[in-house]
Parts: structure tokens; sequence; C-alpha cells
């Protein structure tokens, strides 16, 4: 039997570099990895990985760089919004002008 210190934990890491592009990177790790330790490994492996995220999750859910990291997690590095989403959709509305009742 393997000691759980070197068993090793599988785990996704996406960003988005771009609107409408989406990268996906697997990473194993050694048991009881942190965040930090995830992103130091990917950097070696993927270029486009940004330098200092905007934000990050695991699975859509706000982490901070010493969160441990378990099997199967989904790490998510977020870019920062470049329009307040309120903003976005006034301008919608304005473009389209207001809907007709029916």
């Amino acid at each position: 039997m393997v000691p759980a210190e070197t068993e090793a934990l599988a785990v996704e890491l996406v960003w988005s570099p771009r609107a409408g592009e989406v990268q996906r990177l697997s990473l194993h790790l050694p048991s009881g990895s942190t965040v930090r330790q995830a992103l130091q490994a990917a950097r070696a492996r993927a270029a486009d990985l940004p330098g200092d995220p905007a934000a990050m999750g695991i699975w859509g859910k706000a982490c901070g760089l010493d969160q441990a990291l378990r099997a199967g997690d989904r790490l998510e590095l977020y870019r920062p919004l470049r329009v307040d989403p309120k903003e976005a959709r006034r301008q919608r509305y304005r473009a389209q002008g207001p809907r007709r009742r029916g």
C-alpha cells in the first residue's frame, strides 16, 4: 500500500484568455497540495496562464491561494470584468429599445 502523503491527486485547471476561448489543463499533484502549488505547477506547462488572476474558484465557489485541493477539483481562474453587468444590460436595452407588449 502507498503512504497517503505520496498519493497523487488529479485536478483540472480552467481559464479563459479571451472571450469565447477556454483553456483546460490536467494536473497531477501530491496529496495535500494547495491552489498556490497548482498554479506554480501549471505555469511551467502553460504559457498563456494569467500571471495574477482577478479571482479564482473551485467549482464556481471563490477560494484563496492557501485552499487545499481534493481529487477531481476544477480550479477556475477568472478574468476581471470589462463592463459592470448592470451597465451592460442598460446598454443592450438602449440598443434594442423597449419591448412591445402583445
